[in-house]
């Protein structure tokens, strides 16, 4: 056996290439090192300037933001409401006031189970579903340690049961605030409003730095129509927080400025008499002092209860006030339209002399109905008889309608319209209040607008003694037997008289705002219209004699009826025989002392009848206690005599 021959350990291979050995080099090892420590030393600097400059970046150039930012974390704005101001009457009586109540409020923040804890909480104390939309719809726009409040107005059985359970209840708790109070209660309710909860329109239309931490603001009448007085200007707290959002002192604060007190024009004892005047019956009274327009009295009957609405009304409680038929929701003052009735004659006896149509001594024969040419129908007088031969002064004191029939005919409604709005009428007053109806008095383009028609001429004969599509407010009323009283002078009516200054404590007189004069060609024919109407409470024969029997003052008044319902052409009213709601409304317009007049007055009744046997009367006990300064005596059953109208 032959074996292959042995060769040497340093042999190379036949197969292969011999292998060299790498032989290091210092030189090329170190040049390689520098440049790795080049790079690295460059990509270092770079990364420590990038760092600087950020650094530099944050804390000098927007060293003002961060530190905010940071402050903001530490500290938190919170919004301290304002008392709202109060609102008298002008003599000083509280209409509106604050007074200390209690509301239970959660701190969420605070709260580990807030729906566990809403669930132990209605065991104790009574919540709606009302309560709890609110609460959350609260807890979606605000901060976590902010306390949002879940009931108002706590009873003090309420507070006594929370305390006792307190310590089972972190993060909930009983806060005292101020709420608002109407100590007359529906007395002026129509005339003062009422304040709510921001609701979530209300709460996007207003400016949240005002009104953050505010959960109330003014829904009717004065109260909303002055609410940027009333409301005053939010302060504010700078609370210092824990991490986890927990208020821990106090340091610093703004206190808030409080809303101005008004004091309005109105006066609560004469409202009081109004109210007691009309009695059980539907209506509204409206008293102005014709000189400077203040609203002396504006009753609206039946009123409602205001402080139900100030914490939320319940259904129950809202579902009666809205389903009922008397309507105490609706004011009727500013609101209520009604056919103005006789009481428009004396204004219309004033286009007749002034555009020449009449005079005060032309008489007619003023039988018990008036035709017009060609035309069979009968416009018939509130008295069948009739009134026999009449003037201008006989026609106002006995209300012969047969007179104003033919004075409208003779008129035309395009003079009619023109001459009653120079009155105000047909038209808002400006009253600084919400809410308020415009009124109607037609004219033929106004048929054409609204109701696509021609005007007629039986249409202008209605017209002519308040019916038909005229309509009018009992404010109206006031305020155009106002313009009367003041022989064409116009004062817009007013409810606000003074506002407090905040400086000197004083209650500073608002201006009030004339409206320029109604001009006549003649000033005499103001007292050839003024006179008879002091005739018809004077007058044996006037239609509202018995109220001015014993008054030891002047009285210029016209009674008025005004029509539910249209009646047949030979058709008799009978008013035992027709259902109250079906019965004539009765209306009654005045001023005292009529030489000197310090108050004008509009009264209507509801399905009251006559004017002068039921409107008169309250008229009187008003006046009787703004003039005299006393109780009215209410012996007025002579009136119950009184003829229709």
């Amino acid at each position: 056996m032959q074996y292959p021959p042995l060769r040497s350990r340093n042999a190379a291979p036949r197969d292969r290439m011999p292998v060299q050995d790498t032989i290091k080099n210092p030189y090329q090892e170190r040049k390689l090192f520098a440049v790795r420590a080049v790079v690295a030393a460059f990509a270092t600097f770079l990364l420590l300037a990038l760092l600087a400059g950020r650094m530099a970046f944050l804390q000098i150039v927007n060293h003002d933001l961060f530190k905010t930012l940071s402050q903001e974390n530490r500290v938190k704005l919170v919004a301290v409401p304002p008392p709202r101001g109060l609102i008298y009457d002008r003599n000083g009586t509280v209409l509106a006031e604050n007074q200390p109540s209690y509301r239970l409020e959660i701190t969420p923040s605070q709260v580990p189970d807030l729906e566990g804890t809403l669930a132990r909480l209605a065991r104790i104390v009574d919540i709606d579903e009302s309560d709890r939309r609110r609460f959350y719809s609260e807890l979606q726009r605000k901060e976590p340690f902010q306390s949002i409040p879940l009931l108002f107005n706590l009873s003090e059985d309420e507070v006594a049961d929370f305390a006792v359970n307190r310590h089972g209840f972190p993060g909930v708790d009983i806060a005292a605030q101020l709420s608002r109070h109407y100590p007359t209660r529906g007395l002026a309710a129509h005339v003062v409003g009422y304040i709510g909860r921001i609701n979530e329109h209300e709460l996007s239309e207003l400016d949240s730095k005002d009104y953050n931490g505010t959960s109330h603001i003014g829904k009717l009448g004065i109260e909303k129509y002055y609410e940027s007085i009333l409301h005053g200007k939010a302060g504010f707290q700078h609370v210092e927080i824990n991490a986890q959002g927990r208020p821990l002192r106090i340091l610093d604060q703004q206190l808030p400025v409080p809303g101005a007190d008004l004091m309005l024009s109105l006066d609560e004892g004469l409202q009081r008499v109004a109210v007691q005047a009309l009695g059980e019956s539907n209506g509204a009274v409206v008293a102005i002092e014709p000189a400077n327009g203040e609203v002396l009295a504006l009753v609206s009957q039946p009123a409602y209860d205001p402080n139900l609405f100030v914490d939320g009304i319940s259904y129950t409680d809202y579902s009666a006030l809205r389903d009922d038929a008397d309507r105490p929701l609706f004011n009727r003052a500013l609101t209520g339209l009604y056919p103005p009735g006789s009481t428009i004659k004396p204004f219309m006896a004033l286009a007749g002399l002034e555009y020449g149509v009449t005079q005060a001594n032309r008489t007619m024969w003023a039988g018990p109905y008036f035709q017009l040419p060609g035309d069979s129908r009968r416009y018939r007088d509130w008295k069948p008889e009739g009134h026999g031969t009449v003037n201008l002064a006989l026609a106002i004191m006995r209300s012969a309608d047969v007179y104003f029939y033919d004075l409208a005919y003779r008129l035309g409604i395009q003079r009619m319209h023109d001459f009653l709005v120079r009155f105000g009428l047909g038209a808002v007053t400006g009253l600084d209040s919400s809410g308020e109806a415009r009124g109607l008095v037609p004219s033929p383009e106004w048929k054409r607008a609204a109701r696509g028609q021609v005007w007629f001429p039986g249409e202008t004969i209605s017209a002519g003694i308040g019916q038909g599509y005229m309509l009018a407010t009992p404010l109206q009323l006031a305020a155009a037997v106002a313009t009367l009283a003041m022989r064409g002078q116009r004062v817009q009516p007013r409810l606000l008289k003074a506002v407090r200054d905040s400086h000197s404590g004083e209650f500073k007189p608002v201006d009030h705002k004339f409206l320029g004069t109604v001009q006549l060609r003649d000033p005499i024919f103001w007292e050839q219209v003024i006179g008879p109407m002091v005739e018809v409470t004077r007058n044996p024969r006037g239609t509202a004699y018995h109220i001015g029997i014993d008054a030891p003052y002047s009285i210029a008044g016209k009674t008025g009826t005004a029509q539910v319902f249209g009646l047949a052409q030979d058709e008799k009213y009978d008013e035992e025989k027709i259902v109250k709601e079906l019965r004539d409304h009765a209306l009654f317009i005045a001023f005292a002392p009529a030489d000197a007049p310090r108050i004008a007055v509009a009264v209507i009744v509801e399905n009251g009848g006559g004017g002068g046997r039921v409107a008169a009367p309250v008229a009187r006990q008003v006046m009787d206690y703004y003039l005299l300064n006393r109780e009215p005596t209410l012996v007025m059953e002579a009136a119950k005599h009184a003829d229709h109208p």
